[in-house]
């Protein structure tokens, strides 16, 4: 980690809100980069949601630490609150990074209650890859279902944040390497799984991104749309690819209805059918 990346971290941190607890490095899987971090809010109740937020890094970096202040911030609102460390590449490449979003999505389920969240108010966040990784888990069933879940069932909702969707064709090597051949390319593609029957989304992207097309939100919250299911995409004008994450935390909300729209969407999100009968 570079140096400008541990003073960020550490100014974030620094500027976080106050919360409950901290579990750090709960094991999900083997493997150095198999924990993930639980942020629990002061007060929780029976109908706590719970919040796995995935972070970004272009699918070759990232790790939890960095992201204190995302789960301060929404255990701080009330959410309790689970970041996972997962394999990026070179390690992995697609789809073993989902199929560890998938068991740490599960693990986490499992375990709300110890938490004191409701294992039937699951909402998946995700930045950048992260949002990617979290929309192809909702969308996709074949990766929840390899941990016993089906997101129909079992996610309440999507968030995500300047996400790419829809973004082949493919022209970094890496990502050639990282998504395989040019023939399964588009099973890769969250817009590609789209039915209608997905929980629903939220997906933000700021206007002056400039590594992930903002298009990639709207393109995606249409085709849902057109199948019959819920998404809302709104691009904020002003904000970049990163600012778009960070406007959730105080000191840099110039538009603070970013996090009052996330805090809404996820308060506001009813039950599914199937999980009343547990709840």
């Amino acid at each position: 980690m570079n140096l400008l990346i541990l003073i960020g971290a550490a100014l974030l941190s620094f500027a976080s809100p106050a919360i409950g607890r901290v579990e750090h490095n709960v094991r999900y899987a083997d493997g150095k980069r198999g924990s993930m971090d639980v942020y629990i809010p002061r007060r929780v109740a029976a109908d706590t949601p719970l919040v796995v937020f995935v972070y970004g890094g272009s699918w070759q970096s990232g790790e939890k630490s960095i992201y204190r202040f995302v789960g301060a911030v929404l255990a701080s609102r009330g959410f309790v609150t689970v970041i996972p460390d997962y394999r990026v590449y070179p390690q992995v490449v697609y789809p073993d990074f989902l199929r560890d979003n998938a068991r740490a999505v599960a693990f986490a389920r499992s375990h709300a209650a110890e938490w004191g969240a409701d294992p039937n108010r699951l909402v998946l966040m995700g930045h950048s890859a992260g949002a990617y990784n979290v929309a192809m888990l909702a969308l996709d069933r074949r990766w929840l279902a390899e941990v016993g879940m089906d997101p129909r069932r079992d996610i309440l909702g999507v968030v995500g944040l300047s996400g790419p969707y829809d973004f082949l064709p493919l022209r970094d090597p890496i990502y050639k390497t990282i998504f395989g051949p040019p023939d399964t390319l588009p099973d890769t593609q969250p817009i590609n799984h789209v039915d209608g029957a997905a929980p629903p989304m939220l997906l933000f992207a700021g206007a002056n991104d400039t590594l992930v097309d903002p298009g990639n939100s709207t393109r995606l919250a249409a085709a849902i749309t057109a199948h019959g299911g819920h998404a809302t995409a709104k691009i904020w004008p002003r904000h970049t690819h990163v600012s778009m994450l960070t406007a959730i935390l105080n000191p840099f909300r110039e538009h603070p209805a970013v996090l009052e729209n996330i805090v809404s969407f996820i308060d506001s999100l009813p039950l599914r059918a199937s999980n009343r009968a547990a709840a």
